[in-house]
């Protein structure tokens, strides 16, 4: 029989331009004093504690080789099992998942951290592309994201303004969540004035740089309803990545979205998201991505995700709200954007997402992608 897993503690700090006075394992040691404080937990290895640990980090972006020695030795990996994960985070509560589901672990703690404000990104982010032919380009994730902008708009007539709600939506959001990096919210002449980083793409529709990190531990059914009253279940999951080459595929569509939501849909027993999940969770880095990945998600028909934000579906008080924490876009380091999402959809399926609480929570959707132009992509449905 499959086993159950839940997520039963959550803690992230808080997301700012720059920590300058903590190093990258200190931030990540803020994560876990308040996870095991939280829990009572330890790292234990009698089964009656912490069995194992997912870290989340990278070597270019922490500036040296084998980052995750460092996380892991404040996150209890010392002399015991540690894995590293250094994609998105999300793949990080994926990881820990399925440890627990092969029967190897009953308890297993993850983390993601990040300092983005050390290095210089578009550096980083030109590793990502072809050293042969497209690194010299100069490419970097604002580059490739202007190129898929423009092809979405071009295909499905996406708009500025459509493009702007979603930064006045996610903005306005953050206000009420205190552990977004920007808080005040914008308005949509702001957006729409604002400088242009890479066309279409505007300043205030990309996200800014930040530091940060944010962690969760998972547990077997029977441990998980010994460590809190309120654990929110791993429905489904799933992922896929797209083509490397960008010229590979239409840039205007996510398919591997699409196949990655699918296989979460099917194992949750989700058919109809927009009216079975009550609230997501998408990593939105440019305004126009949580139009477009809304409708990989299946939220709405391809080229209607401008619509959708029109006709208020998404907002908090609408049939599906997205990003009720402010979203990428509101502030989150790469690397931690996709567990914050996993983070911010267990808070409100336990009740506990202080002043942005979607009432009566049960299903909730979390999305994380990385890699030029969502190359890769995936999503857990959690449930009370």
């Amino acid at each position: 029989m499959t086993r159950k897993v839940g997520i039963v503690a959550v803690a992230q700090t808080e997301y700012e331009e720059a920590k300058p006075a903590w190093r990258e394992a200190e931030i990540t040691y803020q994560i876990v004093e308040k996870l095991l404080g939280e829990t009572e937990l330890s790292f234990a290895e009698d089964g009656t504690g912490i069995d194992a640990t997912v870290t989340c980090s990278s070597d270019h972006w922490d500036g040296r080789t084998l980052s995750d020695i460092p996380h892991g030795e404040v996150a209890g990996s010392h002399l015991r099992a540690e894995e590293k994960i250094s994609s998105d985070g999300i793949n990080a509560v994926i990881y820990a998942y399925l440890q627990i589901l092969s029967g190897h672990y009953d308890i297993v703690m993850a983390i993601a951290t990040c300092k983005e404000s050390q290095t210089v990104g578009y550096i980083i982010e030109n590793f990502a592309f072809d050293p042969v032919y497209q690194q010299k380009l100069g490419l970097d994730f604002l580059a490739a994201a202007a190129l898929q902008a423009n092809r979405y708009i071009h295909k499905y007539g996406i708009t500025p303004e459509q493009r702007a709600c979603v930064v006045v939506k996610n903005r306005g959001n953050a206000k009420n969540n205190p552990f977004a990096q920007l808080r005040t919210p914008v308005s949509l002449e702001e957006v729409l004035d604002s400088a242009i980083l890479a066309s279409p793409i505007r300043l205030l529709e990309a996200k800014p740089v930040s530091d940060g990190a944010c962690g969760l531990i998972l547990a077997t059914e029977e441990k998980a309803k010994k460590l809190t009253r309120t654990p929110a279940w791993i429905a489904g999951v799933g992922q896929c990545y797209e083509s490397h080459y960008l010229g590979d595929r239409d840039l205007a569509e996510c398919d591997a979205l699409s196949l990655a939501a699918k296989n979460a849909y099917r194992q949750a027993g989700i058919t109809d998201p927009l009216q079975q999940i009550d609230l997501a969770e998408i990593s939105e880095y440019y305004s126009y991505q949580e139009l477009l990945w809304s409708e990989g998600l299946g939220f709405c028909g391809k080229g209607d995700g401008g619509k959708l934000i029109e006709k208020g579906v998404t907002e908090l008080e609408g049939k599906l709200p997205v990003n009720p924490s402010g979203g990428v876009l509101s502030g989150n380091p790469t690397l931690v954007a996709g567990t914050a999402r996993v983070v911010e959809i267990a808070l409100q399926l336990m009740g506990k997402a202080n002043g942005h609480q979607i009432p009566k929570a049960k299903a909730g959707l979390a999305h994380g992608t990385y890699g030029p132009c969502g190359q890769h992509h995936a999503v857990l449905v959690l449930r009370t």
